[in-house]
């Protein structure tokens, strides 16, 4: 067999990719860093999430629509309440950053106030980053006529990779 320049970038191109991506379902590496007004389970006052910690905390599903699928989704994830009282947050206001660095703000007041989830699957499957994953904020908007509005949509980030408590 002859060794070209492009077999040689082709196969390791595909080697850098297998490298770069890892296991297709890997548990143990971190998705999620939560700072701030904390006071549980941190390290240097950072808390760190993988998958199945945030599995560990409870999952829960609603069917819900939204402006980004068509039809009825279902999602699953733990509690936001739930992932915030972990690590004992204090603060009024939650500052979520996504992968792609966008910012939204949160009052910690909706996540007792609605069943808000970090969920985590759509429709039964992880999801992936392509696709709004790991981690996507999501309310219950058919629940109530007034999470149907910008002020809801805009503070349902996906990709969630931060999170801060101010």
């Amino acid at each position: 067999m002859q060794i070209t320049r492009r077999t040689l970038n082709v196969g390791l191109l595909g080697a850098a990719g297998l490298f770069l991506t890892g296991p297709a379902h890997s548990e143990t590496k971190p998705i999620l860093s939560i700072n701030g007004l904390i006071s549980k389970n941190t390290v240097d006052g950072t808390a760190t999430f993988d998958r199945d910690s945030l599995e560990a905390l409870g999952m829960v599903a609603f069917e819900t629509t939204c402006p980004w699928y068509t039809g009825s989704v279902k999602f699953e994830g733990p509690l936001m309440s739930s992932v915030l009282d972990h690590v004992g947050a204090t603060g009024k206001t939650l500052i979520v950053q996504a992968l792609n660095d966008y910012t939204t703000e949160i009052p910690m007041e909706d996540f007792t106030r609605f069943r808000v989830i970090l969920a985590m699957k759509r429709n039964g499957e992880y999801m992936p980053v392509r696709d709004k994953g790991p981690l996507f904020i999501v309310y219950p908007y058919d629940s109530d006529p007034e999470l149907q509005s910008q002020l809801y949509y805009k503070r349902s980030a996906w990709q969630v990779a931060k999170m801060t408590v101010k």
